[in-house]
């Protein structure tokens, strides 16, 4: 049985009968690949949710970085969110137009930041829609908005830590990627890239978390997958996938069952797919 939980998920009829709530913050982080050739901007402000901002996670990154959209000093955090009319107070959900996606990415960077208070929305905008609810085109009016932060760095991991753990074999480190691409069968679409896994790895694609509405399975069903992917939940979890995107869903559904020990490796293959010394493994 489903239950809301603002600080997981929450399902469209929270969300409906929250709506109007004067401290909640709604965020479309709709994102797509550049093989997509969608403007997921342009989508937002042609429908969405009421009173929802749209959160660019590419603009709310360290670009600092040459790797994909890599959570941002606490300082752009803050400066964004206050230009978002976020603040200290507020309830934050978050969803995406692929029903959920990029919104467990904005999820676990709240959390980063030291803010629980933030909830997916199960299903995102395809299910709202679906349950009949309204959208609209209407931009929000934004006022500034004071937010205290504090980053907890246990939730990230760099190279150097997942190597290790690769190594010792003391952290479960979970790929969300494809079976095809985990195993390298299927070539990565990031140019220069190698394929395969990093060693000791266990692969949880994240599409068997979810639902064909885009919602996330039940507590038993989420429970059993990690068990059947050879998932050791005694130990701490390190999510990885292609681009720290999807590695999210992992550690969403993780927090769902209670596992509270888990972290993102943020640069994930974009970073450890880069042609180096770091050993891959493949079949």
């Amino acid at each position: 049985m489903f239950v809301d939980d603002p600080k997981t998920l929450v399902s469209t009829k929270w969300l409906a009968d929250h709506l109007n709530s004067p401290d909640i913050r709604i965020f479309d982080a709709s994102w797509f690949l550049d093989e997509d050739e969608r403007d997921a901007r342009a989508e937002y402000e042609a429908a969405h949710i009421p009173n929802a901002r749209y959160f660019d996670i590419d603009d709310v990154a360290d670009h600092r970085s040459d790797l994909p959209h890599m959570a941002p000093p606490i300082e752009k955090f803050m400066s964004r969110m206050r230009k978002l009319g976020v603040g200290d107070g507020h309830q934050v959900v978050v969803y995406d137009s692929a029903g959920l996606f990029v919104a467990a990415r904005v999820w676990w960077l709240f959390r980063l930041m030291g803010k629980n208070d933030i909830a997916v929305l199960d299903g995102g905008l395809p299910k709202w829609i679906a349950d009949g609810y309204p959208v609209e085109d209407m931009p929000p009016i934004i006022r500034d908005r004071h937010m205290t932060v504090s980053r907890q760095a246990h939730l990230v991991k760099d190279v150097t830590q997942v190597a290790a753990a690769s190594k010792l074999g003391d952290c479960e480190i979970v790929d969300a990627r494809s079976p095809d691409r985990f195993y390298g069968r299927e070539a990565e679409s990031r140019e220069g890239l190698r394929s395969g896994h990093i060693p000791n790895s266990k692969n949880v694609y994240y599409a068997s978390l979810l639902n064909t509405d885009g919602t996330m399975k039940a507590n038993a069903d989420l429970k059993a997958i990690f068990k059947s992917a050879g998932v050791d939940l005694s130990k701490p979890v390190i999510a990885t996938c292609g681009s720290g995107v999807t590695a999210n869903i992992v550690t969403l559904a993780l927090t769902r069952i209670g596992h509270m020990k888990h972290s993102i490796y943020d640069g994930s293959w974009s970073e450890w797919g880069i042609p180096s010394d770091l050993k891959i493994e493949t079949e």
